[in-house]
């Protein structure tokens, strides 16, 4: 009996702006992507799929929290227009600051971030 070692990669996400969509990929294969359009210094966030042979895997979480990620680090804010990439947001509230205040009520999201515990 031959066991093979299929050793499968981390999940990676990367951003294609020519394709205006952040891209999660798996051993070399796109699984799933956010779309996005850039206005300005914000990037609305449209459509995001996972390819159904890779659901289940949090892969639509992993991709999310990268784009994100990604959109803090460029200095942009996010218009949450895809319902998954609101829902993000909603269970995950580090991410509210990156929606501007005046345009949370518009996707049902608080106004104010969460309190957080003082610092000692």
């Amino acid at each position: 009996m031959n066991v093979v070692n299929m050793e499968q990669t981390e999940p990676r996400v990367v951003d294609d702006p020519e394709a205006s969509r952040f891209e999660v990929v798996v051993d070399g294969e796109v699984a799933g992507f956010a779309e996005y359009r850039r206005a300005g210094d914000r990037r609305s966030f449209t459509h995001t799929e996972v390819d159904p042979r890779f659901e289940g895997r949090g892969l639509g979480s992993i991709l999310v929290r990268g784009a994100l990620d990604a959109t803090r680090a460029a200095g942009l804010s996010v218009l949450p227009f895809c319902p998954f990439v609101r829902r993000y947001i909603e269970r995950h509230p580090d991410y509210l600051d990156l929606v501007p205040g005046n345009q949370r009520a518009r996707f049902g999201l608080p106004a104010d971030e969460p309190d957080r515990p003082a610092a000692p």
